[in-house]
């Protein structure tokens, strides 16, 4: 067996495979699964003289083991072959574990959370650059970190957005500034309890030298100073809603820095072009780590009103005869999905379902009763959705199985209802139907193009 074995076949353990390559190391990447794409990939990878095993779960004996498991963000950390190693004294890392090895002499924001890391993720990226820092986005969003490890161009900053998975395989990963966004249950059937869930993610935040959290999170708020006594937090309520006696929030329109005993304006708040309570949160925490890094207020200001929002979070896909489709298919989960229904305005046709999660559906589906005039049901959580449905008292649903299906009758819904929206957010991963949420969101794109656009 190679010096390094990766295991993961996507973005992050090829960029982790070329990192470790051209520092020398003998490396092969193997993958359980296979398809067309992927021995196309094995195919480039062989060029550069990597090793790839598809179809492929490794298996260690004891003349044979190698000196580093480097291990993909989508991969258990509890599967036998990396409990073995670990047993044996192998170390075994994450992808962003080496990355931050190769790149922690340059300061890092860390952003984790359940929901609202993506967007708050993209828009820090955003102010950043605006002041003419090199600051890429990766992680979870935008480059995989080990491809930020091969640029030759050295970044100013690293704004990473950090699911659980990648805290969980990360060793000594140390942001100068870590973001909490939100906190609730999920991924369970990963971290098993949500006790476990909280420990990952404050990993990340004590090993962080600043701390900003969202004050308007229930759970996170209840913590408090009690278990956070340093951090800065955010409040889109007000001054008195403020936990501490530093921190950022909204009055009077305004995103208010209060670092001193002076409290300083920084930014409108209508500024910022994504609608939602929750994009107010995500504002606050995204201009306290641009101001902590000490970044001035115009860029901050000048960003922001730029900022197009993210793919696939509330994202507006057209207007037809006045009703507006929107692809909010990264919303993944009971939380993000009724975030998002909370967000348009109602009446509105919801298509939602997919792969079932674990989590309290019970405020979602008290939003769907507030705001769906009708729900269109797809994927493998339609029968389960249909049920709980019916037994909340809702009984305006249809399964209808696919997007292809959903879409047609969705416009159909709309005019019948008077609906102003169609919104897609399923509250479901995408992986029955799709490889992962980015290409359920393009097929909305693409069947509002087929159906909708003249």
């Amino acid at each position: 067996m190679p010096e390094a074995l990766i295991i993961g076949f996507g973005k992050s353990g090829v960029a982790a495979a070329r990192l470790l390559k051209q520092e020398g190391w003998e490396v092969e990447l193997c993958d359980s699964s296979t398809s067309p794409t992927l021995l196309e990939q094995q195919q480039q990878l062989a060029s550069e003289h990597i090793t790839v095993k598809l179809g492929n779960t490794p298996e260690f004996t004891d003349s044979d083991i190698s000196k580093l498991i480097i291990v993909s963000p989508g991969v258990p950390w509890d599967i036998p072959i990396l409990a073995k190693a670990r047993e044996l004294g192998i170390e075994t890392i994450g992808e962003m574990e080496l990355a931050w090895r190769h790149l922690q002499d340059i300061p890092w924001v860390g952003i984790t959370g359940t929901n609202g890391k993506t967007t708050t993720t993209a828009l820090t990226a955003a102010i950043f650059q605006t002041a003419g820092l090199n600051a890429p986005a990766c992680g979870n969003i935008g480059y995989a970190a080990c491809e930020v490890a091969l640029s030759t161009k050295k970044p100013d900053w690293i704004i990473g957005e950090l699911s659980s998975y990648q805290i969980e395989s990360s060793v000594t990963l140390a942001p100068r500034i870590g973001i909490w966004t939100t906190f609730t249950p999920d991924h369970l059937a990963r971290h098993k309890t949500l006790e476990n869930y909280y420990n990952i993610k404050a990993k990340l935040l004590h090993n962080s030298q600043i701390q900003i959290f969202n004050g308007d999170d229930v759970y996170l708020s209840k913590l408090g100073l009690n278990h956070w006594p340093n951090a800065y937090w955010t409040s889109v309520k007000g001054e008195k809603f403020l936990i501490g006696e530093k921190g950022f929030y909204i009055e009077n329109g305004w995103v208010i820095e209060k670092i001193t005993t002076t409290p300083q304006p920084i930014v409108e708040v209508s500024a910022l072009r994504m609608v939602g309570e929750h994009n107010q949160q995500n504002l606050l925490m995204s201009v306290a780590a641009a101001r902590l890094a000490g970044i001035d207020i115009t860029a901050i200001s000048q960003a922001v009103r730029e900022f197009p929002g993210v793919p696939h979070r509330l994202e507006h896909i057209c207007n037809w005869q006045g009703i507006d489709f929107i692809n909010d298919s990264k919303a993944t989960n009971y939380d993000a999905a009724e975030v998002g229904l909370a967000s348009v305005q109602s009446p509105a046709i919801l298509i939602a379902g997919g792969e079932a999660k674990a989590g309290d559906d019970t405020a979602w589906l008290a939003q769907i009763q507030a705001k769906a005039a009708a729900v269109l049901l797809i994927g493998n959580a339609a029968p389960a959705f249909a049920k709980r449905l019916e037994e909340v008292g809702y009984s305006n649903y249809q399964i209808v199985e696919t997007m292809e299906n959903a879409l047609p009758m969705s416009a159909e819904l709309a005019k019948k209802y008077q609906a102003s929206v169609v919104l897609l957010s399923p509250a479901c991963a995408s992986f029955d139907q799709y490889p992962n949420f980015e290409m359920r969101g393009e097929d909305f794109r693409q069947l509002c193009q087929k159906y909708l656009v003249p």
